[in-house]
């Protein structure tokens, strides 16, 4: 069972405001402390720990980056290896022909374009190979401490079952997640979430007398729609 908050939120329905408030106080007291999951030392090993992320999971990709890193851990030393040496390495992850190319390409242009720097801009990022949006967020508020929500499947997942999003995009999701949440806490509060639904709300064998959050807030149609599915 999650915790037990004995307050006016357990004895009326809530009102949007108080269920965010809920969600935030819920989440402060689970997670006090955030550590960023992708381990890394600087803005560029941030980066390229990213771009690895994509359908993979943190904890292999922290397998990964080790032997990565410890042949090339700057954009100087990644444009020294070939995009086959780099491929070889990360394989394990996946989307290894995608990856590898990116990973040599944003690191030539981090050289030829940005004096070797990560730069600090959604665009300049955005503009980079194998650099989405929410790679560009991650980096942006992990690495520069840049306002952003990167939304990634658990976020997306947990602002649908709460009833505040519709579920229609991530796009949709981040919007509405920015809108609703004060800018103040979108860096910590976005890792938190990933944390909660690690633990408390998976995409499968979703217990909801553990999942407290959704069971307190989640509107009554998603409520029956995860106990049929459950």
């Amino acid at each position: 069972m999650g915790l037990n908050f004995t307050s006016k939120f357990s004895l009326t329905l809530m009102t949007k405001k108080e269920k965010l408030q809920f969600v935030i106080d819920s989440l402060e007291e689970l997670y006090p402390e955030v550590p960023i999951p992708l381990e890394h030392y600087s803005p560029f090993t941030l980066l390229v720990a990213v771009v690895l992320s994509a359908q993979c999971t943190d904890k292999r990709v922290n397998e990964i980056t080790p032997s990565l890193f410890a042949k090339a851990d700057t954009p100087e030393a990644m444009v020294k290896l070939s995009v086959e040496e780099i491929a070889e390495i990360i394989r394990p992850c996946g989307l290894t022909p995608m990856k590898s190319k990116g990973i040599h390409g944003l690191s030539e242009i981090i050289l030829k374009e940005h004096n070797g720097q990560v730069p600090a801009s959604f665009e300049a990022l955005e503009a980079m190979p194998s650099v989405g949006h929410k790679t560009a967020s991650v980096v942006m508020s992990q690495a520069f401490g840049f306002p952003a929500f990167p939304v990634d499947t658990h976020i997306h997942r947990l602002m649908y079952r709460w009833g505040l999003t519709n579920g229609s995009s991530v796009v949709q999701t981040e919007r509405d997640a920015k809108r609703l949440f004060p800018k103040e806490l979108w860096n910590k509060l976005h890792l938190q979430i990933i944390f909660y639904g690690r633990e408390y709300s998976p995409a499968r064998g979703l217990r909801l007398e553990k999942d407290f959050i959704t069971a307190r807030i989640a509107p009554p149609k998603i409520i029956k729609e995860l106990s049929t599915k459950s």
